[in-house]
């Protein structure tokens, strides 16, 4: 029996009474926030047998962190990997993220569960895709047999990419930066190729029955979520967060616990509309935050970004916050870096009326192709205190720390072969992708004549603070 199970019959499970004494609150409330699907409890029944402190995620508790640990196809090593569990609970995770991608990936998670006092979680088709010779040939079969195989591991929570629906792939294909969610990028090229629907929406039945037998977490993921400010709350992430909302209704009828992932690269400016949305759309369902991210320009510095977006007053129901592990000798980053980032905030405040147009000539340049645009000059390489020609010592920067070399670029996903599907029905239900118009409404908001909002008259000297960081 699941945690959701027992709190909905009255019970407080030793979990329960552990985490109530963890968060300071009495057993009753957490009881009653897990019956309401607002709190999440992950905690596998064969992690608890070993070394999982129980934890929670969701309204009344404290913003949890996530750290990302994981091996890769050139470097595979045990003792590494349990390394950086250590750092990363030493440092103040709450869950840690086995995103491990080649070598012996089961050693190598099994070793994580069996040390680990936090939740462990997983993305399967990693692991999936990395048994098959091509994505084309994964089938259904194999993606449940893996989320399957991984809940009796012990593994406490899954992200499953059950949202993106293939009426949803076109919606992205107009987009600056495509599909960037390697999850979600996977199974659009698999449901285009294939011509057929998401299979992990199809058997999400199947899934379930899996989730409620080990008591998994499911956290939907969020294969659409923008990749750049340009593409943020277009109507291929909103899509997605309607069929999130409509999942998660179907997850707690099976109670199964919940939780939803996103926005991604966000402006300031939307990430109310965001959360608001998502508390709207999915229910109340605790909100597992990838950043936010609120400029495009500071590649490897997603922990400042995601730390500036982390201080704005209306994101309190952000609870699971995304970061990476500290690797074992690393040293701080100078603060005028991070005081850097902080001033880019205040560049993308005006960017509302300036459009970020140095994000975009960076990111159109780069996905484009476009190398003597975004090139620019010399510098002293990626790492450097300096980067040559502006935007394009950025773009270098970006491919250098992804291993590619500046002379290649990255396919954009307008590039993939497939075939584009007719627009028009989202899934079963008929529905014509959420407009402006459409989300000003449900959120009780005025547009004006143009279909946007009006906006609030600047501060007394608002102007002119931000005029001096841009000539900082």
């Amino acid at each position: 029996m699941t945690q959701l199970h027992q709190a909905r019959r009255g019970v407080i499970t030793d979990q329960m009474r552990r985490v109530a004494e963890r968060e300071q609150l009495p057993p009753e409330l957490i009881r009653d926030e897990v019956a309401r699907g607002r709190l999440v409890l992950p905690a596998n029944v064969n992690h608890l047998a070993k070394r999982l402190d129980p934890m929670t995620i969701g309204a009344v508790a404290q913003v949890k962190i996530n750290a990302n640990i994981g091996n890769s196809a050139v470097e595979s090593n045990i003792d590494q990997e349990l390394e950086k569990l250590h750092h990363a609970v030493h440092y103040g995770a709450d869950t840690v993220m086995d995103l491990s991608t080649g070598g012996d990936i089961d050693a190598i998670r099994e070793a994580i569960i069996a040390a680990s006092p936090v939740p462990v979680g997983t993305v399967p088709i990693y692991q999936a895709v990395a048994a098959v010779k091509n994505v084309e040939d994964l089938t259904a079969d194999d993606l449940l047999g893996m989320i399957e195989h991984q809940a009796a591991q012990g593994v406490d929570y899954v992200t499953v990419h059950c949202g993106i629906l293939r009426a949803h792939v076109p919606l992205a294909l107009g987009r600056v930066t495509g599909i960037v969610s390697r999850g979600g990028s996977l199974l659009a090229y698999w449901m285009m190729h294939h011509q057929r629907e998401n299979p992990l929406y199809t058997h999400f039945d199947r899934i379930l029955d899996i989730a409620r037998r080990y008591d998994v977490t499911l956290s939907l993921g969020d294969g659409l979520r923008p990749g750049s400010l340009a593409d943020a709350t277009d109507k291929a992430q909103l899509a997605e967060l309607v069929t999130l909302g409509e999942l998660t209704e179907r997850a707690w009828a099976r109670d199964v616990q919940v939780m939803i992932e996103g926005p991604g690269h966000i402006p300031m400016h939307q990430i109310e509309v965001n959360v608001r949305l998502e508390k709207e759309l999915c229910h109340e369902a605790p909100f597992y935050t990838l950043g936010p991210l609120v400029t495009d320009v500071a590649p490897a510095y997603d922990h400042i970004t995601s730390a500036i977006a982390g201080r704005c007053p209306v994101t309190g129901p952000l609870r699971l916050r995304l970061e990476r592990a500290v690797p074992a000798g690393a040293r701080p980053r100078p603060g005028s870096r991070a005081a850097r980032r902080v001033a880019a905030r205040g560049v993308l405040q005006v960017g509302r009326v300036l459009r970020h147009v140095r994000s975009q000539v960076l990111l159109h340049a780069h996905h484009a192709g476009d190398h003597a645009q975004a090139g620019g000059g010399g510098g002293r390489g990626p790492r450097g205190a300096r980067a040559g020609g502006g935007a394009g010592g950025l773009a270098k920067s970006l491919l250098h720390r992804r291993g590619r070399r500046a002379e290649h670029s990255c396919q954009p996903f307008e590039e993939l072969p497939i075939r584009s599907a007719p627009a028009g029905r989202l899934g079963e239900h008929d529905r014509e992708p959420p407009t402006q118009q459409w989300v000003a409404h449900r959120l009780g908001r005025k547009l004006d004549g143009e279909g946007h909002e009006p906006r609030r008259p600047p501060r007394p000297g608002a102007r002119a603070r931000h005029r001096g960081v841009l000539l900082e």
